[in-house]
């Protein structure tokens, strides 16, 4: 087995309904050819940086699996009879994979994804409460700033009193 990593461009403008049904049988070719799906990353719309098809805008898609030449073969044929994909690329990352060390990159692979998922909004709270506390430590200062302020006042104005008695 080989381990592959396929970019593939789709149209931007299909329906969420339409993009599932695209990604379902991406994922069903991957599993009839005796592929291993190790991971299946959405980018997104993005811009483009020349046209493609008439289109300014692309839905980007990262595919990571292991499997043999016929599955790039038969994947790659899919997507030129499919109108919904715009471009695609497939690059060999490495050359002789075991099908264990697939299945281990796959549990790497989903352990990230649901640990990115929690530290997002945790680090949103966070960036949030450090917001607030810059904030109270500025107005702590400002009002020690105030004080140190009326003390040299007072520390001033107390010698030139003693001076005129």
């Amino acid at each position: 087995m080989r381990k592959y990593e396929t970019v593939f461009i789709a149209d931007p403008d299909m329906s969420d309904q339409a993009r599932e049904e695209l990604f379902e049988k991406v994922k069903n070719i991957i599993d009839k050819e005796g592929g291993i799906l190790l991971n299946f990353d959405e980018w997104g719309v993005k811009k483009l940086s020349y046209e493609i098809k008439k289109k300014l805008r692309g839905y980007y898609v990262c595919l990571t699996y292991g499997g043999t030449g016929e599955l790039v073969t038969e994947l790659e044929r899919n997507f030129r009879l499919s109108d919904l994909v715009m471009k695609f690329m497939t690059i060999l990352i490495t050359e002789h994979v075991t099908e264990e060390s697939l299945k281990q990159d796959a549990e790497q692979f989903k352990e990230a994804a649901k640990q990115a998922a929690l530290a997002t909004p945790q680090e949103e709270d966070q960036e949030g409460a450090d917001e607030e506390e810059g904030a109270d430590e500025e107005d702590d200062l400002d009002e020690d700033n105030a004080d140190d302020q009326d003390d040299e006042e007072e520390t001033e104005s107390e010698p030139a009193e003693e001076s005129k008695e």
